[in-house]
């Protein structure tokens, strides 16, 4: 259907129809989901998790999937010789960021290159960002008292209080450290609450230990030996 405007030439309907047409093809930020990850190229296969439109010939709309987004470099925070990095699997939602110039020459080279192209804003130079929810994928349980470094499902976290300085580690599963230098533990009090405690190598006690329980050395119990006296050896009872 013609609009009134079209019929009469508005010139103010005609810019802005251009502009329109213009803001069309200047690509600069969409939600994705995660195809495929390379970790060795720190690349993504990303598909646009918003569809695009095609005019048939009849006149007629129709709503398509835009094309896969190949190659996009993936942001994971790092600076100073130090990277945080995740394990990126496919259905991973993601925000793509587009760059204004063509990215070809930095990808492969790094440092201060000439676009290789004269693309603007185009779909050929995304960067991956994992992050954004969607209401489908969020995750529950969000503290909003301390930052957190957790698995999605909280069996597993790192939390730090911004006031209070309390740092909490908490797993399910497993706790492991392997440390190549010296390591040193310094605080006021030490409770370890563990049924069984296992220490591999030596064990130097440098001032008094109090042991509640039993204590057990070679075989040797501390509360249930007994002595023999020195003259007739006769057994006498276990020490209380």
């Amino acid at each position: 259907m013609i609009s009134t405007n079209d019929r009469v030439q508005d010139p103010i309907a005609e810019r802005d129809s251009h502009f329109t047409g213009r803001q069309a093809m200047i690509w600069t930020a969409l939600p994705g989901i995660i195809q495929k990850f390379d970790p060795v190229e720190l690349t993504c296969e990303v598909q646009p998790a918003i569809q695009g439109k095609r005019v048939l010939e009849d006149g007629g709309v129709e709503v398509v999937n835009l094309p896969l987004l190949l190659d996009c470099p993936i942001v994971f925070p790092h600076a100073g010789g130090c990277s945080i990095t995740f394990p990126v699997k496919a259905g991973d939602e993601c925000l793509v960021v587009f760059s204004c110039r063509a990215i070809d020459a930095w990808w492969q080279s790094g440092g201060i290159q000439p676009p290789a192209e004269t693309r603007m804003h185009d779909l050929s130079d995304g960067f991956v960002i994992p992050g954004p929810w969607s209401q489908a994928q969020r995750i529950a349980g969000v503290s909003t008292s301390r930052l957190e470094i957790r698995s999605n499902d909280h069996q597993a976290m790192i939390s730090i209080h911004p006031q209070t300085h309390d740092v909490t580690v908490e797993t399910s599963g497993k706790l492991t450290g392997t440390i190549g230098g010296d390591a040193t533990l310094k605080c006021p009090t030490l409770r370890v609450d563990c049924p069984s405690t296992t220490f591999t190598g030596n064990v130097k006690i440098e001032k008094g230990l109090t042991v509640s329980g039993d204590a057990v050395a070679g075989g040797i119990s501390l509360t249930q030996h007994t002595h023999t006296e020195q003259g007739d050896g006769a057994e006498v009872s276990a020490p209380h």
